[in-house]
């Protein structure tokens, strides 16, 4: 009777002990009066942020989901904790609720619903960032990454609000039906007199199913070529020859060329 009460109470030990919950970070939200709707937001701190006075940079991460959540700090715990080469920095991801408006600057062939990404940089801007900011002890710093869809936005945020954050991070960006519209924005951005430094990486995988003729490829490079001649940009475009969409190094060697690079 003792072996087996003993037997019971390991077996039961064992459970708890595995049952355990890993917590990655918190779920917030945020009324918006700009967008009219609640929009989740998943938060993650730094480790030791409570045992500190430190500001800390902020990274903001389109598309929020859980996956994408754990991803993105798996990635920074190691660039800040193993390698160190990053700083520690607050992570806040920003769940969908209507994908295609909020990213969509402009109508084309492929999304002809009514674009809302100025709403949705309005609510960044005027919303997220000073909520996210009164809440925690976040630096000056700020980057912006974004992937396929919303890597579109990111790049209409960097042509037209580029003191907002200090680098962004593309991937799998292209100009989906309205090359000439992002064309007319990067004109007006390149005569722009005055620009903070800021940084952009972009990347493109050889294997996307999404770029079978090398058309997105051709976009990106050119853009690039253009960024870089205008002062206080440093500009990279990272080609995987194996990879396909959203290059799952994106944002490792992104945030190791925000921080790494010299001017």
């Amino acid at each position: 009777m003792k072996k087996l009460t003993f037997l019971t109470l390991l077996i039961l030990s064992s459970t708890i002990l595995f049952s355990q919950e890993i917590k990655l970070g918190f779920i917030d939200s945020i009324n918006s009066k700009v967008l009219n709707e609640n929009r989740k937001i998943m938060v993650k701190l730094p480790k030791g942020y409570d045992e500190t006075e430190k500001s800390y940079p902020v990274i903001y991460r389109l598309d929020g989901d859980i996956d994408l959540f754990s991803e993105t700090i798996g990635t920074i715990n190691r660039l800040a904790y193993i390698d160190e080469l990053i700083p520690e920095m607050i992570v806040v991801m920003i769940e969908n609720t209507d994908r295609n408006r909020d990213m969509m600057p402009a109508k084309t062939g492929f999304f002809d619903t009514e674009p809302g990404a100025e709403k949705f940089k309005k609510f960044i801007d005027n919303e997220l960032v000073p909520y996210i900011d009164k809440s925690f002890r976040t630096s000056n710093e700020r980057i912006l990454c974004g992937q396929s869809l919303s890597a579109i936005f990111t790049l209409y945020y960097f042509l037209t609000n580029t003191n907002s954050f200090d680098s962004y991070i593309v991937c799998s960006g292209a100009f989906l039906d309205c090359e000439e519209y992002f064309d007319d924005l990067t004109t007006d951005f390149l005569e722009k007199k005055e620009l903070k430094p800021t940084r952009i990486f972009l990347t493109h995988g050889l294997k996307d199913f999404l770029d079978p003729n090398g058309m997105n490829r051709k976009q990106l490079s050119d853009f690039s070529q253009k960024i870089k001649s205008k002062a206080n940009a440093v500009c990279e475009l990272k080609v995987y020859e194996d990879e396909g969409h959203v290059p799952f190094q994106s944002l490792y060697h992104g945030l190791k060329f925000i921080y790494t690079t010299d001017d």
